[in-house]
């Protein structure tokens, strides 16, 4: 069935919550354990159906965040998800509670218990109104970014389609188009600000309501994480200062060499690569699909009949339109076991991973799609970030195929870039720590402590003005999940020091590498981000000295790159 053919339809709300509450008093009342199985089974089934309609609505509301008939499905859907959660709670405290807990641990294993028991810590019926005006205000976030135009050399411009203007090698050219962009942000900045200062409220008043000091402690909870802290996440940040940032301060000095700009450099100088030009994908997007195809037939049976199916069933979204929510995603559609695509695709290598990145998660969730229960389907985020921040590396196979004559220009730009995005998502966290300890700040001291932490993590940034918005300290408001899902940037951060060793591995034995990403992927969410790392023969990020070696090979690879022929 292809994605156009799936059927829609809204639940009937009363109807949903009356099984809940029958199947949740059939769990309490079930004499036997095959009895009690059989329940959460069904369970299971309803919570697919339900969660697929809901995954529908969200899909086809932000492909065209206009569409009036998805706009209302979307929105009910956001008012009844924390509607429904008081009756959810009910079910984990039946499964909690339940003497047969043992037999579904033996059988299921006892992560879905401990994932309860956190869960249990983000909900009160007291937060439901809140938890449906945070989204509504994520709502109003999205479909603003949505409705971006943005007039520059005659022509007007969503903001994803505004991206290869701003690292085109022409200065004049590239720094209008970062100014261009700038301005919209400018021009909505006080709607932007109003915006979060609610959310915060919003998210500090559901903590406080709960019995939290301040959102942090809640928001780590809804993250789901069950095997690291608060603490822990400091250390890592230390660790990035440490050894990341001094690295990334080189690379960067070494592009602002290359280019013939003074370092620091610009917002607009940073995003330009090579004098000659960033490297491009080579044809239209139906070729990097077919690209995309070649690539996963080549690596292994299990990734060809993933990607042909995801090609087959019109599973994926990339084209950049008018209307469409920025940003890109992955999501499932437990019903049918599929996985869906969203993506913006806009002439620049982010093109060709998304055809690695976005579906890294893809497969790892087609790989695990039959489990139960289907929480283990996938991990918590920073595991899945793996999935996906590995498998871009793995598509330096096809470099050729995607970048053609650009190809050595990605490999060098695309491990460049992983190190200096380490710096960049552990300063979106540290920002979050920092406007959630402080809920009562304003605009204006939330821009000023944005503007510090780019001294501390990424220095080469000039900030004297040249491009407002930027340099004043307000480019976090482009960054969707500050807005969407707070505390998530870490884990691309995490991942990404994960997916550092499985590129070290492939620089040695590639077939070696895909033996150990497969023992990762297949494990899927059945074990806890750590424990997931550990049986696949991996270091945790949290050990300082995983860090620092990826580091050290990969900058010894950077420094030993031949660069001959490209300037």
């Amino acid at each position: 069935m292809k994605f156009k053919e799936m059927p829609y339809k809204r639940p009937d709300p009363e109807a949903i919550i009356q099984l809940i509450k029958d199947l949740t008093e059939r769990l309490k009342n079930a004499k036997s354990f095959e009895e009690a199985d059989a329940v959460f089974l069904a369970y299971e089934e309803a919570e697919k159906e339900a969660d697929t309609m809901a995954v529908l609505a969200y899909i086809r509301q932000s492909i065209d965040t206009r569409d009036e008939f998805y706009n209302e499905e979307k929105e009910f859907w956001d008012d009844f998800g924390p509607e429904v959660e008081e009756y959810e709670q009910e079910w984990l405290e039946a499964m909690l509670s339940s003497p047969f807990r043992r037999d579904f641990e033996a059988k299921y294993g006892d992560l879905m218990f401990v994932n309860a028991e956190i869960e249990k810590k983000t909900f009160s019926p007291a937060i439901i109104e809140d938890m449906q005006k945070e989204n509504e205000l994520v709502d109003e976030y999205d479909n603003l970014i949505a409705s971006a135009q943005i007039p520059f050399e005659g022509g007007v411009y969503t903001l994803s389609q505004m991206e290869p203007f701003q690292d085109d090698p022409d200065d004049a050219r590239r720094h209008a188009a970062w100014k261009a962009k700038g301005q919209w942000y400018k021009d909505n900045g006080e709607q932007l600000d109003r915006i979060y200062d609610d959310l915060i409220k919003v998210r500090d008043s559901m903590a406080k309501k709960l019995g939290y000091k301040n959102f942090i402690e809640l928001g780590y909870y809804r993250m789901e994480r069950n095997c690291y802290t608060k603490e822990d996440v400091e250390k890592f940040r230390a660790a990035v200062q440490k050894y990341v940032v001094p690295i990334a301060d080189r690379i960067m000095r070494a592009q602002a060499n290359r280019i013939g700009v003074p370092y620091p450099m610009s917002f607009a100088d940073e995003s330009l690569k090579f004098r000659s030009g960033n490297p491009r994908p080579a044809g239209t997007p139906d070729d990097i699909l077919a690209q995309g195809r070649k690539f996963y037939d080549e690596l292994s049976p299990e990734t060809s009949e993933f990607f042909r199916t995801m090609l087959d069933e019109e599973l994926m979204d990339v084209l950049s339109t008018e209307g469409k929510m920025g940003g890109g995603y992955c999501n499932d559609l437990a019903k049918y076991e599929r996985p869906f695509i969203f993506a913006n695709f806009n002439g620049t290598s982010g093109d060709v991973e998304v055809v690695t990145h976005e579906a890294g998660h893809a497969f790892a969730y087609w790989m695990n799609r039959k489990r139960i229960p289907s929480e283990y389907n996938s991990p918590s985020e920073e595991g899945c970030e793996v999935h996906s921040m590995s498998m871009e590396f793995f598509g330096w196979k096809n470099a050729e195929g995607f970048f053609g004559p650009d190809a050595r220009k990605f490999r060098y730009s695309h491990l460049s870039d992983a190190l200096t995005f380490i710096p960049y998502g552990t300063m979106v966290d540290h920002f979050q720590h920092i406007v959630y300890e402080h809920p009562e700040y304003t605009p204006a001291e939330r821009h000023a402590a944005w503007k510090e932490l780019l001294d501390i993590y990424m220095p080469w940034e000039k900030l004297d003005g040249e491009i407002p918005f930027y340099s004043d300290g307000e480019g976090w408001q482009r960054q969707i999940h500050i807005y969407e899902v707070p505390f998530y940037y870490i884990d691309y951060c995490l991942a990404q020091t994960v997916a550092l060793q499985f590129w070290a591995m492939i620089q040695k034995d590639e077939k070696a590498a895909w033996e150990r990403y497969m023992a990762y992927t297949a494990q899927g969410g059945s074990r806890t981000f750590v424990e997931l790392l550990k049986h696949a023969n991996l270091r945790t990020p949290f050990d300082e000295a995983c860090l620092r070696e990826v580091c050290e090979i990969a900058t010894a690879w950077l420094d030993g790159y031949d660069m001959t022929g490209i300037e």
